[in-house]
């Protein structure tokens, strides 16, 4: 009789274990499935989209960095027959840094012909601040036609 006891409890904490342990196997459906490679592909995609967005606001909101050069022109102050021709500019900060800017700049003939090439530098313009500056050149003549080949506004420290 001892040995009905003891299997019948046994079969119990068996049976009891069993049911426990079921209920820790059941499927969960809220676990995602592994992503195929359409998924992967849209996923991609999306974020490039809205890292592509993200830059286009913060152009909107800037401006386009070549647009703080305001002015950029000749002045001949040449007198008396003596040649004093210099390059005056105006920069005004759009951002919302304190910006440094550096433009390189030639000089072009009417036939076509590089007479002069130079670099402004213009540094710690506050958000908004207007800054102006001018600089010498060699020139000869005023009648030129001004190029801007390289504009750049960095960060100021």
């Amino acid at each position: 009789m001892a040995r009905h006891g003891v299997i019948a409890a046994l079969t119990a904490v068996i049976a009891v274990g069993g049911l426990a342990l079921g209920g820790c196997t059941t499927e969960d459906d809220s676990s995602p499935s592994a992503p195929t490679e359409d998924t992967r592909v849209e996923e991609r995609q999306q974020t490039d989209d809205a890292t592509e967005r993200q830059q286009e606001k913060r152009t909107e909101a800037e401006g386009d960095e070549r647009d703080d050069l305001v002015s950029f022109k000749i002045d001949d102050r040449s007198q008396a027959g003596f040649e004093d021709i210099w390059v005056t500019w105006t920069i005004k900060n759009q951002s919302s840094e304190k910006s440094d800017y550096t433009w390189e700049w030639e000089a072009v003939g009417a036939d076509g012909t590089r007479l002069y090439n130079s670099t402004e530098l213009a540094t710690n313009v506050q958000p908004g601040q207007i800054a102006t500056g001018e600089s010498p050149t060699t020139l000869k003549t005023a009648d030129v036609k001004i190029n801007i080949t390289d504009f750049e506004r960095t960060k100021a420290w």
